[in-house]
């Protein structure tokens, strides 16, 4: 079983020229020729400009008042690059439903283990605790400090495209965060009462099944019966800089689920420098919809323990520095239990350049996959394998105990140096055999993926003409209604329709936007 783990940009101001470049300070000229006899007056010098301050933010009055607890815990101010902010900590745990409020000059701070609610149980129904988080609403975290959502309760946290709501560290509210920092804090946990496999508790067999969250300081539960279970609400959110070890080198991930349901919505998510997986899906029923997954360490994207997952329009981009898989999914230990791990994905831009040279999707133990409209690339060019499938989910037909067959590609594009790679009993040529098998799959594609206007470095992501006018196109809606049908492959049909440009972070790595909210190592300003 697979561990459940893993600018504002100061300007020159009055007080400190002498850091300003050649650019901010222009010597005023002499003004002319000198002459001997009555030479002319030189012509005042014109000043140069005097900078206008960068406005810093604000610490905020007092910490708000808010249900649960009536008032949050003020620990002074904290200070960075962009200003200085209220710390307002957050409970332990939240027992009655309450509201983050967004204020500005004030910043959340996590508490260790932070639960929303208290277990409502395997076969409970309806929800208890509910924490609402504004739109634009920061809320940092160190070491162990981790959210966690019980089943039974939600989280809601819903930003906006302008105001995204920012889960990320300490140090990065305080500036001293890099390209390739990571594991500065836990991450997120929603837990729910949808279906999973490898009990720790009960049976598949008499749909009993629970498991428990690894490295948890206390025993965290998930599963249950119920596949539209509503864990709450995340949409425009960034997770920044997460991973921390909990115990025995059992590491979080920036987001991790546990048996959530289809009622949890999941859109405009985007995780960043995480020291283990970019998010992990343990069982349940998942629906993602534009999701963002930028450095890595381990895998982008991990699906196993009988999950049943749909993603549609989905941004993988590996930091050149670390990071293994793009694309990581298992059936862990009991591999025939039932429902059977199965992730369908549509309309993705995999940008693979592992710093381990490892694979870019690899599925194993008996899982099924599927895969439309999208395009792996591999830009190191030294990944063994853009497309791995081991043993008999290469080979086996539909049947029994939840098989959905073959791993299936429709209209999959493979810019790769090594396409193919087998493994657990399945050869290469099983692989490319299951590949060839699907309806319009180009294995000798060229990217013409291009950046944003005036960007020149980092990787490109958005669509040029030939991902644009691949042909054919599968309808993936024909599959999923919640799939959409489009007439391309790749995440990002364009500029113009760059849906990734206002609510992301930038990095070395990728820059999604030129008017979003700066560099990842940042607060937004």
């Amino acid at each position: 079983m697979k561990n459940l783990q893993r600018t504002l940009v100061i300007g020159c101001s009055a007080l400190a020229l002498a850091g300003c470049g050649a650019d901010e300070i222009v010597s005023p000229g002499t003004g002319g020729n000198v002459t001997i006899n009555n030479p002319a007056p030189s012509p005042a010098p014109t000043p140069a400009p005097t900078p206008t301050p960068s406005t810093l933010v604000t610490p905020a009055a007092a910490c708000p008042s808010i249900a649960n607890p009536v008032q949050l815990l003020d620990l002074g101010t904290i200070s960075g690059p962009t200003g200085e902010y209220r710390r307002c900590r957050l409970p332990n745990a939240f027992t009655a439903s309450s509201t983050l409020p967004n204020q500005s000059g004030l910043v959340y701070e996590l508490n260790g283990q932070t639960d929303v609610g208290v277990d409502q149980g395997f076969g409970s129904t309806g929800n208890n605790v509910t924490l609402d988080i504004e739109p634009g609403v920061i809320v940092f975290a160190s070491g162990n400090d981790f959210l966690n959502v019980n089943r039974g309760n939600q989280l809601n946290a819903a930003g906006t495209e302008s105001q995204p709501i920012i889960v990320t560290s300490r140090q990065n509210v305080e500036g001293s965060t890099s390209a390739d920092s990571s594991g500065q804090w836990g991450g997120i946990i929603l837990s729910g009462r949808a279906p999973v496999t490898d009990c720790f508790i009960g049976t598949e067999a008499a749909n009993t099944c629970q498991r428990r969250v690894e490295g948890a300081t206390n025993q965290i539960l998930y599963g249950g019966t119920d596949t539209a279970d509503s864990s709450g609400t995340l949409t425009f959110v960034q997770i920044r800089f997460s991973g921390f070890a909990l115990s025995n080198g059992d590491e979080l991930q920036s987001l991790t689920t546990g048996g959530v349901g289809t009622g949890t919505v999941l859109e405009n998510i985007q995780t960043y420098n995480s020291s283990d997986d970019g998010a992990e899906f343990f069982g349940g029923n998942v629906n993602g919809r534009r999701f963002i997954m930028v450095g890595a360490e381990d895998d982008s994207l991990d699906t196993d323990t009988g999950v049943k997952a749909f993603f549609d329009q989905l941004l993988v981009v590996q930091r050149p520095t670390a990071g293994d898989t793009v694309i990581e999914q298992d059936s862990d230990g009991n591999e025939e239990a039932s429902p059977r791990t199965h992730t369908q994905i549509n309309n993705a831009t995999f940008v693979v350049n592992s710093a381990t040279g490892d694979r870019g999707i690899r599925i194993r133990g008996s899982s099924d996959f599927s895969l439309f409209n999208s395009l792996v690339w591999d830009q190191a060019g030294t990944v063994g394998g853009c497309i791995n499938v081991q043993g008999v989910s290469a080979t086996r037909a539909a049947g029994a105990n939840d098989e959905s067959g073959p791993a299936l590609f429709n209209s999959v594009a493979l810019d790769c140096a090594t396409d193919f790679r087998g493994g657990g009993g399945s050869s290469v040529g099983d692989v490319e055999a299951n590949f060839n098998a699907g309806t319009g799959n180009d294995a000798s594609f060229t990217n013409s993926l291009v950046r944003l206007t005036g960007v020149s470095t980092g990787a490109p992501f958005i669509n040029g003409a030939n991902e644009n006018g691949f042909a054919p196109i599968f309808d993936a809606n024909a599959v999923s209604s919640f799939f959409s049908t489009r007439t391309y492959i790749g995440a990002v049909t364009s500029e113009a329709a760059n849906w990734a440009e206002t609510w992301t972070c930038n990095s070395a790595t990728v820059t999604l936007g030129t008017a979003n909210t700066g560099s990842c190592d940042s607060l937004p300003s």
